[in-house]
C-alpha cells in the first residue's frame, strides 16, 4: 500500500516509546483491556504487544491500541500475513500514546472523535490521531467535511490558496 506511514522506524526510537509506554502505565492499561477483553496476548513484532480474540463490541474497529497493545477481536497472525499494514497503523498510535504522555491519549482522541463526528458525519475524517497514524493503512475512506463546514472553510481560506 503506497502510504508514507509505512516505513521502518529507528529501533532505539522504538525502544524508547515502548519503554516510555510501560512508564507512563498506558501499556499496562493496555494489557488490563484485553484481560478484560478475554484475549490471547503475544509479543509481536517491534515490542508491541498483540492481544487477540477481543470479545467485545466496542470500540467499533478492526483493531486498536493502548499504549504499546494493539488489540483485535480479529487473529493477529492472520492480520500481519495479510495486512500487515494494519499494524503498522496501530503502531503508529503507540508513538501517539507516548507523545501524549500515556493516558491522556484516551480523552484526546475522544474529543478529535467527537470533532470528526460533527464536521464529517464519521469519527476519523478529520481526527487528527487517525490523520497522524494514516487513513489509508487503517482502512479508512476519507470524507468531505459537510456543507455547512465546507462554505467555512471556503471563506477563513486565503485567496490564492487554493
Amino acid at each position: 500500500m503506497a502510504d508514507p506511514f509505512v516505513r521502518d522506524h529507528d529501533p532505539a526510537l522504538i525502544a524508547r516509546k515502548n519503554r516510555a509506554n510501560a512508564i507512563n502505565g498506558s501499556t499496562a492499561f493496555g494489557l488490563l483491556v484485553a484481560r478484560i477483553g478475554g484475549c490471547r496476548v503475544s509479543k509481536g513484532p517491534r515490542g508491541m504487544w498483540l492481544a487477540d480474540g477481543y470479545r467485545f463490541g466496542f470500540p467499533d474497529a478492526g483493531a486498536f491500541t493502548v499504549g504499546s497493545v494493539a488489540i483485535t477481536k480479529h487473529r493477529w497472525p492472520d492480520i500481519l500475513a495479510q495486512r500487515e499494514w494494519l499494524f503498522r497503523h496501530e503502531e503508529w498510535h503507540s508513538f501517539q500514546y507516548r507523545r501524549l504522555g500515556g493516558l491522556p491519549f484516551i480523552p484526546a482522541y475522544l474529543l478529535a472523535c467527537a470533532w470528526s463526528k460533527v464536521l464529517t458525519g464519521d469519527v476519523w475524517s478529520r481526527n487528527v490521531f487517525e490523520r497522524g497514524a494514516g487513513l489509508a493503512i487503517g482502512g479508512y475512506t476519507e470524507h468531505a467535511m459537510r456543507l455547512p463546514f465546507r462554505a467555512l472553510a471556503a471563506v477563513r481560506r486565503p485567496a490564492g490558496a487554493r
